[in-house]
């Protein structure tokens, strides 16, 4: 059945009421055509604003490692598969770190992610990075990373020095993966935010969208996180690099890129979504909306 906006409006108050609709609606909301997404929104509007009212959450990473990383993902330039200008440097040392934190806060950004290339980082430098976060103030700032495939001494360095929140995007729907990255395997990340969620700390896991998926590999990717019950989901557009395996891939609409977002709403309805790279460039005319 095709959904109208009244039905996705009453979707919507059945999920403010407590009774968040099955499989088979998410299905049908998956299906609704591009250009009919505006009967979405207003729904949509109506889950955001009854679990997150009016307010705005800001957060910025810092590239403390780049370039280097030997894992193929297709849309990355900083893959050593990639033909890039991407900037090569080691992980950046105490007081660059520091440097990028203090700035956060005096723009009053609510959180700040280090974030380094490759498939993991040492066991060494996740040390000497959990060294440059304990000793900064935790009043007006919490802290993320986002450092590969870490293990779980790893994520209780990481713990020990303030660092509350772990970034591991899924990329993509399972069944679509291997066409994206064929030097590991989507379990190994499911097993890392699994495993950081087992040392107790918050998960911000979402995906790349514009890389060829499906709007059913959507759902399914939305499913996936919801199953894994992390704790934000960031959502990115694809902005082709050249150089890279999809620097051809044709961009998405902007009406596309709502859809996406509207049906994540309904999806992970009580989860903060954070629409990320790409949102200027993707939802050009749009972006206000969001």
């Amino acid at each position: 059945m095709a959904v109208n906006k009244q039905q996705c409006l009453d979707i919507a108050a059945a999920i403010i009421d407590g009774n968040p609709p099955d499989d088979a609606t998410y299905n049908e909301l998956a299906r609704m055509p591009e250009q009919d997404v505006f009967a979405m929104l207003p729904g949509a509007n109506a889950v955001r604003e009854h679990f997150f009212g009016q307010r705005v959450h800001l957060c910025c990473i810092l590239n403390a490692k780049s370039g280097k990383c030997k894992e193929d993902c297709a849309f990355c330039a900083q893959s050593v598969y990639a033909k890039t200008n991407v900037p090569v440097y080691p992980l950046m040392d105490s007081q660059a770190i520091q440097k990028g934190a203090k700035y956060a806060t005096a723009n009053r950004i609510h959180r700040f992610s280090v974030v380094t290339s490759g498939g993991r980082l040492s066991e060494k430098a996740v040390e000497r990075l959990a060294g440059a976060i304990a000793d900064l103030p935790k009043q007006d700032l919490r802290f993320c990373a986002s450092l590969g495939t870490l293990g779980s001494s790893d994520f209780e360095v990481l713990k020990q020095a303030g660092i509350t929140r772990y970034h591991h995007n899924l990329e993509t729907a399972e069944s679509h993966f291997e066409k994206i990255c064929t030097s590991h395997a989507y379990a190994v990340r499911v097993k890392t935010i699994m495993d950081a969620k087992k040392a107790g700390m918050a998960v911000c896991a979402g995906g790349l969208f514009g890389i060829g998926e499906s709007d059913a590999q959507v759902l399914e990717l939305g499913l996936a996180l919801r199953r894994l019950d992390v704790d934000a989901i960031p959502v990115n557009f694809l902005i082709p690099v050249a150089g890279t395996r999809l620097e051809k891939t044709p961009g998405i609409s902007a009406l596309r890129c709502l859809k996406i977002i509207a049906l994540l709403r309904y999806l992970l309805f009580d989860k903060p979504i954070l629409v990320c790279g790409g949102r200027t460039t993707n939802l050009g005319p749009y972006h206000d909306l969001v």
